[in-house]
């Protein structure tokens, strides 16, 4: 017999039956400033779904049961297909009754995308594999709509609300979901060295025509997607396609899986390696101007690589704050000592600027034709990418620092959100990336950037903090044109912080909004979390982002 050698004492219950929407002051208010008070109670609904105990299983299931893949059938037959776990399904199936696939096309009104996005914020807090099938399927619907014969065929099935996991035609599919393949091995980012060809079916080609592909994908995510769009080169450079995985006649479609990738985080999805032998797909777009056309789609998955990181980060505070308050040590809760507070105050201002920063990113998609408002689409969005995305990865880190040992494991969640955190700064173009193309943004929109200036401007005019990180800022921008790509980066950070510094004095409390603004244009300050100088504010910070 095994002899009863203590109790179980001082260990942290896992948190369940919570309404991530309802206990969050800065989400709730930011939707109703942004009109998108009508998606409120539907919000609320899914925020208490996906609290509880029962939505949090179908997480731990769909990554804990990592998909495999099936290249050939019991007889010999190619079929290419990958098998998940009924839990991945299920999450899809949440996604897509609440419309985040594609509710701005399907209620298309003032704050539908401001909705959209806190609505996939609030699943980010659950489960980010079933998020990439989404993100994309979302961000086909404005590429595919260039093509309205194709579109008209596919339009019902994008913006059905029930998830359809058999693996059929699309004739007979009830809805699809849209999957991308743009990077090759020799290339990656550089899209400009792909080497798959498309060859005309017949008629000369061009948009909407059929074309065969022949090479292949390094990063093709999600293969079991009904379709993908795919960069290939004809005669006139590279173009898009539409892939479908099975052709029009039924057959399965020439696209072979060749591996699923062994991936650090984001289990529960599957990336893969294809080759295109004479694959069927139609053209989108104008040809020779593929990598425009579905820089129109990266734009959006970019969006929603902001928007997931800042729900990534929401529910690491959520679960260290959760700990430190029932956690003792050294005579009393973690959430009382002092070095502590200042580490969960500071992860709290992290929290709500990107909280703030992604729902006025979603509300700028709404206004297409505003000068201002693309000023924001297509620069703030790649700065923001670079860096809320980067400061995810630090951020779950402190986060599962303050869970000490219990977070290091894989029985609770927080190691799942330390390794789900670098994959939105990697996808859609690395921090590099991001940075290079907002400093081409500001040299092709000039005007819309003035705007923006303009706009930080009026802000920071009555707040000195804000003006020297706006100066400083300007100062980066009047570097010698050779020296900028160098000093991308720094000039990046600055812009990101002096916008997020300004939606906090616009949306927060003064003293709260002041508490950001000197920590992040402090030169130690906002590097480590835990540097705040503010302690008479600590205790107010921390209500405001989570009362429970």
């Amino acid at each position: 017999m095994q002899g009863h050698t203590h109790e179980v004492t001082n260990q942290v219950a896992e948190l369940y039956g919570n309404n991530l929407y309802l206990d969050d002051t800065i989400l709730q208010t930011g939707v109703q400033r942004l009109h998108g008070e009508w998606k409120a109670a539907e919000l609320a609904r899914y925020g208490a779904e996906l609290g509880s105990k029962e939505s949090w299983q179908l997480a731990e299931l769909a990554n804990r049961h990592q998909p495999e893949l099936h290249t050939f059938d019991r007889t010999g037959n190619r079929i290419d297909s990958v098998e998940f776990h009924p839990a991945w399904h299920a999450l899809l199936g949440m996604l897509r009754r609440e419309g985040l696939h594609a509710l701005p096309w399907i209620k298309p009104q003032p704050g539908s995308h401001v909705a959209r996005a806190a609505g996939y914020f609030l699943h980010a807090q659950l489960e980010a594999g079933s998020l990439c099938p989404t993100t994309m399927t979302f961000a086909s619907i404005p590429v595919l709509q260039q093509e309205p014969a194709l579109f008209a065929a596919l339009q019902a099935k994008l913006l059905s609300c029930e998830h359809d996991s058999r693996d059929l035609s699309l004739e007979y599919k009830h809805s699809i979901l849209i999957g991308m393949g743009m990077t090759e091995k020799q290339g990656g980012s550089d899209v400009r060295s792909n080497t798959t060809v498309a060859t005309p079916l017949e008629g000369g080609g061009g948009r909407g025509a059929g074309y065969l592909l022949t090479g292949h994908k390094w990063f093709f995510s999600a293969p079991m997607c009904d379709a993908h769009m795919v960069l290939a080169r004809t005669e006139m450079g590279l173009s898009c396609f539409f892939v479908p995985r099975w052709r029009l006649d039924g057959s399965k479609n020439a696209v072979q899986i060749q591996r699923l990738k062994d991936k650090l985080g984001n289990r529960s999805n599957s990336s893969s390696e294809v080759e295109f032998q004479e694959a069927f797909g139609i053209m989108v777009g104008e040809e020779g101007r593929g990598i425009p056309t579905i820089i129109e789609m990266a734009n959006h998955t970019r969006l929603d690589c902001v928007i997931g990181s800042a729900g990534l980060m929401r529910q690491a505070l959520v679960q260290a704050l959760h700990h430190a308050r029932h956690r003792s040590a050294f005579g009393r809760n973690l959430a009382e000592q002092p070095l502590m507070q200042n580490v969960l105050s500071d992860l709290a201002l992290e929290s709500e600027a990107a909280t703030l920063l992604m729902l006025q990113l979603a509300s700028a998609f709404e206004h297409p034709d505003d000068p201002l408002q693309r000023a924001w689409r297509r620069i703030v969005t790649p700065a923001a990418k670079f860096w809320v995305c980067k400061r995810a990865l630090e951020f779950t880190g402190e986060c599962m620092e303050i869970w000490g040992g219990n977070g290091y494991v894989e029985t609770g969640p927080m190691a799942r959100f330390y390794r789900e955190a670098p994959v939105n700064s990697i996808w859609e173009g690395s921090g590099n990336v991001m940075c290079l193309d907002v400093l081409r943004a500001i040299e092709r929109e000039p005007d819309g950037f003035g705007l923006l200036l303009a706009q930080l401007g009026e802000t920071a005019s009555s707040h000195p903090g804000l003006r020297t990180m706006l100066d400083d800022l300007m100062k980066d921008l009047a570097s010698p044109v050779e020296q900028r790509e160098m000093l991308g980066r720094r000039f990046v950070q600055r812009l990101i912080l002096t916008v997020q510094g300004a939606l906090m004095l616009q949306h927060a409390p003064a003293v709260i909004a002041e508490a950001f603004i000197a920590s992040r244009s402090e030169a130690m300050g906002g590097r480590v979390y835990g540097t705040l100088a503010a302690p008479h504010l600590q205790k107010m910070i921390l209500q405001r982002t989570w009362a429970s």
